[in-house]
């Protein structure tokens, strides 16, 4: 009787073992730009880089983008560290003035939006890798939204962003990333005082309206001095007595 209950025992067991596994690892296989949904109501996309020495863009996931549900977009961003393989091979790119890229996918950055999120193709940044090995990895990315939350834009700097030729160590500098990571909203400008405007454009007619003589030209508005300036001088004219004249005889 003891033998069946163990082997019932480690049945059970065994079936446990699979159902965990499984839940553990429900969130692998998924492509590279699936959109992940997270246990905090909102949802991660992944952060990708690349860097090859033919300048050939070849992306790998480098962090994931935590995006946090509530009326303004919230982001936190996790990644991983620089492989050693991967820290040689930014080295080599920096050495040969190549370029470092990122790219994420094309997303609402609003959690109640979620349904609209459609994988529309990837929205690309890059700075030269020379001025990431002399940063230490420390960068700031911009993720740009339109005025309904969709991100339409990222951009990567460096800090600092020019290249020296300083000597960086793999082990010390090129391991762990320094990032600082922004949203930028578009800012409403504010609108033209339209009313305002409106109304001096209506004092202006009025003002041209009594006095039509403004719209015309210099001859229009002084004809009657012009005219009377020239009667003027027929008039002196005509009355002097001409130059070397004779007197009557009688």
């Amino acid at each position: 009787m003891a033998r069946p209950l163990s082997f019932k025992i480690a049945v059970v067991a065994t079936v446990l073992f699979v159902v965990c596994t499984n839940f553990v690892f429900c969130n692998n296989g998924r492509r590279v730009g699936d959109v992940m949904d997270t246990e905090f109501g909102g949802f991660s996309v992944p952060l990708e880089h690349s860097f090859e020495v033919d300048d050939v863009a070849k992306f790998r996931v480098r962090g994931a983008l935590m995006l946090k549900a509530g009326r303004e977009p919230s982001v936190s961003l996790s990644q991983n560290q620089l492989s050693e393989e991967d820290r040689t091979k930014l080295k080599e790119v920096a050495a040969v003035d190549g370029l470092y890229r990122i790219r994420v996918p094309r997303v609402f950055l609003q959690a109640d939006r979620q349904t609209e999120r459609q994988m529309e193709g990837y929205l690309t940044a890059f700075v030269r890798a020379c001025a990431m090995v002399e940063s230490h990895l420390s960068d700031v990315i911009s993720l740009h939204t339109d005025v309904s939350g969709y991100l339409i834009g990222v951009s990567i700097v460096t800090i600092p962003g020019a290249c020296r030729g300083t000597e960086v160590e793999d082990e010390v500098d090129l391991e762990v990333f320094n990032t600082t990571l922004s949203i930028m909203a578009p800012v409403n400008a504010p609108g033209p005082e339209t009313a305002l405007f409106l109304e001096r454009m209506e004092q202006e007619s009025e003002k041209k309206g009594k006095n039509p003589q403004e719209q015309k030209s210099f001859f229009a508005k002084y004809w009657y001095l012009i005219l009377g300036g020239a009667i003027f001088l027929m008039v002196t004219n005509s009355a002097q007595p001409p130059a070397g004249g004779g007197r009557e005889q009688s």
